[in-house]
Formats: structure tokens, C-alpha cells, sequence
């Protein structure tokens, strides 16, 4: 089986305002991995379409980042549940 990593990032420049999610841990399909709160004072919820393990956390609370900053990686479970 193949092994698919997603990274995710920040969609945004601003501050990490909580991380939702912690290394080796298994995520859900558009669950809330991050928070970061945008210069322009609101809160991004950040999710991704996969489901599957992280393998690399890149961000930490009060953290700034910029846009396209990588905050995490997803080693894809490619497990299919018909979820949008």
C-alpha cells in the first residue's frame, strides 16, 4: 500500500491561536486540527479532507506564521467515508 503524506498549511499570516491536535495522533476527515487568528483578528479554523495519523507537527501555541507556513503532516489512512 502506498504511503500518501499530506502537509497541511496556514491558509494565512497571523498567530497560532491553539493547536487541536498532537503528534502521532489520528484525525478525522475536516476535523478542527489548528486555530490561528489572522492579522486582521479572525480566527481561522483550520481542517484538511483526509483522515490518517500526524506525523510531523510543525506549529506551537502563540506561534506566528505566515501564509503557506507547513503546520503539520498526515500520513492518509485512505480509509474512504463517503463524509464531505
Amino acid at each position: 500500500m502506498p504511503r500518501i503524506e499530506e502537509t497541511v498549511y496556514s491558509p494565512c499570516s497571523g498567530t497560532v491561536e491553539k493547536v487541536l491536535t498532537e503528534k502521532d495522533s489520528h484525525v478525522y476527515e475536516w476535523e478542527k486540527l489548528f486555530l490561528i487568528r489572522a492579522h486582521n483578528g479572525k480566527i481561522e479554523e483550520i481542517s484538511i479532507g483526509i483522515s490518517g495519523h500526524i506525523t510531523s507537527l510543525n506549529v506551537k501555541d502563540g506561534q506566528k506564521v505566515d501564509a503557506e507556513t507547513a503546520l503539520a503532516v498526515i500520513k492518509d489512512d485512505l480509509i474512504i467515508t463517503g463524509s464531505d
